[in-house]
This record gives C-alpha cells, sequence and structure tokens, in this order.
C-alpha cells in the first residue's frame, strides 16, 4: 500500500507530537511508501520511502495568521492533488479540517480514508468529517467518535524501546510528574488544588509540572505558579518548560508517580509512558480505570479526591508499591505498544 499520511508536526524533539515520528518509523515497514503532509515540518530521520511535504508553518511568523491559514488550505490542496497517483488511502491524524478540505475529493478519487481522532468534544462538522472515513480510530471508549459504527478501539502505540525502565535511576521518594500542555483542558489546576490539600494533611511531597503553554494560554500558565505561592507550596513545586520526547522517559523514571487530570476521551499517551516507565499513574479517565480495574489509581473531578489516592499511595511499603508497577506493566504496557498498534492497523486498514 502507498499511504498519504496528514498530521500536524513531524519532529522528532516536540514534547508533545514526538512520539508519532515513530509510528512513521514502523508504518513505513509495512508499506511500499508514505508521503507526508504536516503542518510544521522540524528534526527527523525517517526512512527512504517516507517524503515529508510541509504545509511552511516553521518558516512563517506568527502575525496575519488569517492569511496563514489560507495559505495552509491552498498549499494541501494542491498536494492532495499532485501527490494523488502516489497514494491509495489516506490517514489524517487527529485533525478534522483536513477531511472537511478534501474529503469529498478523496472519495471521488475512490481513496480509502482512515481518522485517528481520540478527544471527548466534537460537533457537527466531526459528523461531516466521518462520513467520508472508511474507519475512525480511537482508544478511547469515551471519544466523541465513538458513537459511530466505524469506529474501532485501538491500542495508544508506545515505543518500548524508549519508554522502559531503568533501574540505574534513582527514583525520589513522593515525587509527582505532571507532563502536559498547560492548557485549561489538561487542568493542571487540579492538582494544584490536591497539592493544597497534601500540604494540609502535612503529607510530604514535591511536584514537577513540565510544559509550556500556547499563546492563547499564557495568562492562565502564569495563574498556576500565582496560585502555588498563594497556597503556599510554591518551594514544593517546579515549572519547567516543554522538553522532547526523547527527554521524557528520564522525567518518569525520575518520578514516583504521574498525574493526569485529562477528562474521559482523550486517554492521553503520557498516561502510558509513564506506566512504561515504571511511574505509577493517577488518571481522571474512566478508560483507565476501566483498564486497569483497580480504582485506587483514579479519582474524581476534584483535588480532594486526587490528594487522597495519592496520599494512600505514598502511605504504602516499598514492596506493596512494587506489586502496584508489576500489576501496571502487565495489564497496560505490552497491549498498548507500538507493535500491538501496527499489528491492529494492518488489519483494519489492510497494509502491505
Amino acid at each position: 500500500m502507498k499511504l498519504l499520511f496528514v498530521t500536524q508536526v513531524v519532529d522528532r524533539n516536540d514534547g508533545v507530537l514526538g512520539a508519532y515520528h515513530g509510528w512513521l518509523t514502523e508504518l513505513a515497514k509495512h508499506t511500499e511508501r508514505i508521503e507526508v503532509i504536516c503542518l510544521y515540518e522540524g528534526e527527523h530521520d525517517l526512512p527512504a520511502n517516507v517524503t515529508v511535504h510541509s504545509l511552511g508553518k516553521e518558516s512563517l511568523s506568527s502575525r496575519r495568521k488569517p492569511l496563514h491559514r489560507l495559505l495552509y488550505v491552498f498549499r494541501f490542496k494542491r498536494l492532495a492533488w499532485t501527490l494523488r497517483h502516489d497514494y491509495d488511502a489516506v490517514f489524517v491524524h487527529m485533525n478534522q479540517e483536513y477531511l472537511l478540505i478534501a474529503g469529498p475529493f478523496w472519495k471521488l478519487l475512490g481513496k480509502r480514508i482512515y481518522m485517528w481522532r481520540n478527544h471527548y468534544a466534537g460537533s457537527w462538522l466531526t459528523d461531516i468529517a466521518a462520513a467520508f472515513c472508511t474507519k475512525i480510530f480511537s482508544t478511547s471508549r469515551h471519544s466523541y467518535t465513538a458513537r459511530y459504527r466505524k469506529n474501532v478501539l485501538m491500542p495508544v502505540g508506545i515505543d518500548t524501546s524508549l519508554f522502559r525502565p531503568d533501574t540505574s535511576m534513582a527514583r525520589k521518594p513522593r515525587s509527582i510528574l505532571f507532563l502536559a500542555r498547560m492548557t485549561p483542558s489538561k487542568n493542571p489546576l487540579m492538582l494544584i488544588e490536591a497539592l493544597r490539600e497534601l500540604k494540609e494533611k502535612r503529607v510530604p511531597f514535591t511536584a514537577t509540572f513540565v510544559g509550556s503553554p500556547p499563546p492563547e494560554h499564557e495568562a492562565y500558565y502564569r495563574s498556576l505558579a500565582g496560585r502555588a505561592e498563594h497556597y503556599g507550596i510554591a518551594e514544593y513545586v517546579t515549572f519547567l518548560p516543554n522538553v522532547s520526547n526523547r527527554e521524557t522517559p528520564d522525567l518518569y523514571r525520575a518520578h514516583e508517580v504521574f498525574v493526569n487530570c485529562s477528562r474521559s476521551g482523550m486517554f492521553d499517551k503520557t498516561i502510558f509512558e509513564a506506566v512504561a516507565s515504571g511511574c505509577v499513574p493517577f488518571a481522571r479517565s474512566r478508560d483507565w480505570e476501566m483498564l486497569v480495574g483497580d480504582e485506587r489509581l483514579s479519582f474524581a473531578e476534584n483535588g480532594g479526591s486526587l490528594a487522597a489516592r495519592l496520599a494512600a499511595f505514598f502511605s504504602l511499603g516499598e514492596t506493596e508499591q512494587e506489586a502496584v508497577r508489576d500489576m501496571l506493566a502487565e495489564r497496560a504496557v505490552a497491549p498498548n505498544a507500538l507493535s500491538a498498534l501496527i499489528v491492529a492497523l494492518e488489519r483494519e486498514m489492510g497494509l502491505e
């Protein structure tokens, strides 16, 4: 199969989307060739049968955004047309806008169309984009697209050669990691509220928030540090900017627990990266609770619930904590490895 892969970023150093560089590397082993259209092209090291075509965000300033959007649409349509003989199927990663732009064209050409979309939010525009698809892939039973008959639940796709435990690294006791884009949808404020309660209960901790905000959420990001200062926990909390995907394994390995406050329906890959690296995740997601079958590792939609879960885990002995890590490795890592995802995509898309 010759595949057109449409995605937002191709950059192995991107802290959030760098993981999908590995997807392309593995998919290339199972396809004749891959043409990639991305909004932003950064550093990459992809096989010879993968060609990247950028829409040019990396070369444009942040000003005059409306004009840039028109330019991106024009370039995207031109590439979809000029490359039409070089792909048999289309895989759109997350961004339904590409389907709204080119879905009718691809349908007219008889291309098979697949979309990966994993988010609780959606609208009638999502419904239109889905109508063009042969199949839709998600990892969450609570994703907006899970309502469609053509939706298929998939493994998360974690590179276990990169994300794995390292016994040479010592985890800091009672250390908490939050790693995500600093936006309201990721809800880092919920963890700040939980840390306040831990302090009031005299539960020792340190917490590291890793990630940068998009420009529209700069004020929100600054408010997090302000809230930590107001609650008197600033000395226990560190804020770090976004790091590359290749740097994140050591962050997981250095911390005892990982916290994810995203709503059900997103099922962030960072949860599984943490598990694979030996860090114990606590997640708000109902998908996570269903997967691991242990309510101690999930929490309700408030900081008090999260604080109680963290305090209970910190009170466990080393042997008990290690038993939790072993259980998570068995239930969450192997079924969601990148190799498992590629097998599932081969089956659902008819690769090779």
